[in-house]
């Protein structure tokens, strides 16, 4: 990547509100002005019971799938509340890791992923998964709403016996940052990142509600850019369009994408 594909440009970057200081730094390192959009705030879920329950019983389970950093920070999080770590998991259980940043963060707790699909997304991992699955008992810690079912789905299909458990919550922030709203009135803003579907719809509603209803007006001339194809669909649905995807689909390739997007890569 080069070092200023983004040099001088303008970019709202749309993230976690508490995971917005890594994509900061690789965007501004690009060379960009970042404007913060924090779509997405993370939080417990509703109720922590079943994945209480299921990690109760982990010696149950054959593999332990995690599909994001949120989930694997949640369930250590639960696991040390009962004396245990994923670092002394169950000798028979394996763990699965969708993602650069969710594997390194298994390594960062002592408890390396046995398999991490080639690809970033979730049906990379269906694709490539080392086993059949039939018979298999598998945990799937996940986000309480708005996710995707397709893991479950797959793995059901093929005979794994699927246990799926709200690690956590991504809700909606109550309103845009004052300095990233200004910047869209003024149509200062030359592209916007998008990092999954929660993240385009929690921005529609934002836009909508501190914009007002001409808030499409303001994206015309702004590049959507996405991290991969379901947050590309996502964009399609609710924003009529989307002008680069990610490859591969993290944060690394998110920046570059957006350079492409401005014609700067």
């Amino acid at each position: 990547m080069e070092v200023a594909v983004l040099s001088g440009r303008v970019v709202a970057v749309t993230r976690a509100e508490q995971q917005l200081g890594e994509a900061r730094a690789l965007f501004e390192r690009a060379g960009a002005r970042v404007l913060d959009l924090p779509a997405l705030v993370i939080g417990p879920p509703d109720e922590w019971g079943p994945l209480d329950d299921a990690l109760a019983e982990l010696e149950a389970f054959h593999w332990l799938v995690f599909s994001s950093v949120n989930g694997v920070e949640a369930v250590e999080q639960r696991l040390q509340r009962i004396g245990r770590n994923l670092g002394d998991r169950p000798r028979g259980l394996k763990i699965a890791a969708v993602g650069r940043k969710t594997a390194a963060r298994l390594e960062q707790l002592g408890a390396p992923a046995d398999f991490v699909p080639p690809n970033f997304v979730a049906d990379s991992l269906i694709e490539h998964f080392p086993v059949s699955g039939c018979g298999q008992r598998l945990l799937l810690p996940r986000v309480q709403s708005g996710g995707r079912t397709l893991l479950a789905e797959a793995f059901a299909e093929a005979g794994t016996r699927v246990v799926e458990a709200a690690a956590y919550e991504s809700r909606c922030p109550p309103h845009l940052p004052l300095a990233t709203a200004a910047a869209l009135r003024e149509e200062q803003v030359e592209a916007i990142t998008f990092t999954s579907g929660k993240t385009v719809r929690h921005t529609v509603h934002l836009l909508l509600q501190d914009l007002g209803e001409n808030w499409r007006e303001r994206l015309e001339s702004v590049a959507l850019v996405s991290i991969g194809p379901q947050t590309s669909a996502t964009c399609q649905e609710l924003l009529g369009r989307v002008d680069a995807e990610a490859d591969p689909h993290d944060l690394e390739g998110l920046v570059a994408a957006c350079g492409r997007a401005l014609g700067g890569g």
